[in-house]
């Protein structure tokens, strides 16, 4: 995987930045008896080996950092709750070392479950800054970058071919540019949401404990609903969790550009880990229980036609099942 961030400076002066891209593991050994913790490690050159039970060993190579900042992806505790200091390297050890100066922050020792590439860099007036990061299956994986911006190159060739095909009835280029940004504004907020309402009422055994007004509060008629899935978010950053009706909406859009993951998105929510037993589509994270407009099967139906048009055959078996799940949530 590789991943290239370019920073301009569009005014009349030169700025300084700090850039910081981060590789993390996400954290489940703080909460799951006998999950064993993997590792991110310093091996010099700007170089880290990333170890996991089950995923493997990774390498990950920040090019030009200026140094590696490690901690662990677990919760400051004393911050958060008040409870008394533990040690440890938590993760927001690399805002504190950044904003507030505070070495200690990080693990010296070059080491932890969560890792940055620290890149200060003064970028002059009207002018950029590129960073380059790879990521590579192996330990011995190449960690170099031969190659990494010819594989840029074709990638944005084969982009650029697609949407030449998929705009081709839209003459004005602008109008061209506003919706291939509108697709990737689409595309960029789609996020694993992983959500166990069982568990989150009851409260993870090794965690402290949640109060006890939670059991009988939010959701809590909703114990049965488990979610481990890609889902399109309303907005991956400031509002990370799905929503019925926004899910809808998204769909209709969706299907223009990858109809099967649009139709996969509204069975999602029709099946039966997610439903009601008494029929009802989970609203949104905060009131699963909420009445929607009945905008899914609106949804069905428009994605249903969109790809009827673009493959010539339409997908009657997703309209059965679909149909099917909506009898139920709108009796």
């Amino acid at each position: 995987m590789l991943m290239r961030v370019t920073v301009n400076n569009r005014g009349p002066e030169k700025a300084s930045i700090h850039v910081l891209p981060q590789a993390w593991f996400r954290n489940i050994w703080s909460w799951s008896a006998g999950a064993e913790k993997p590792s991110l490690k310093d091996q010099g050159d700007r170089n880290v080996i990333a170890k996991h039970a089950q995923l493997g060993e990774f390498r990950i190579h920040f090019e030009g950092a200026d140094r590696l900042l490690f901690c662990d992806n677990e919760t400051n505790f004393h911050r958060l709750f008040g409870f008394s200091a533990a040690p440890g390297h938590f993760k927001d050890a690399f805002h504190e070392y950044v904003v507030h100066n505070r070495a200690e922050a990080v693990n010296a020792a070059g080491e932890g479950t969560k890792v940055a590439g620290l890149y200060l860099r003064e970028i002059p007036a009207r002018s950029s800054a590129t960073i380059r990061v790879r990521l590579s299956a192996g330990e011995k994986g190449p960690s170099g970058f031969d190659g990494f911006d010819d594989v840029f190159t074709g990638r944005i060739a084969e982009t650029n071919a697609f949407y030449a095909t998929l705009q081709r009835s839209i003459a004005d280029e602008d109008m061209r540019r506003i919706q291939r940004q509108a697709f990737a504004g689409m595309l960029w907020n789609k996020q694993f949401y992983d959500f166990n309402v069982q568990h989150w009422l009851d409260g993870d055994p090794a965690q402290p404990p949640p109060p006890e007004n939670r059991k009988h509060g939010r959701n809590s008629d909703w114990r049965h609903f488990i979610v481990a899935d890609i889902i399109s978010m309303p907005d991956k950053w400031e509002y990370p969790w799905f929503a019925a009706w926004d899910l809808a909406f998204h769909c209709v859009t969706l299907s223009l550009i990858d109809p099967d993951f649009a139709k996969e998105q509204l069975l999602l929510l029709c099946e039966v880990w997610l439903m009601h037993p008494n029929g009802e589509l989970p609203a949104y994270e905060w009131a699963f229980g909420d009445v929607n407009p009945p905008v899914h099967a609106w949804a069905a139906m428009r994605v249903f036609e969109k790809d009827r048009d673009q493959s010539g055959t339409g997908d009657f078996g997703f309209l059965e099942r679909v149909f099917h799940k909506l009898l139920l949530n709108f009796t």
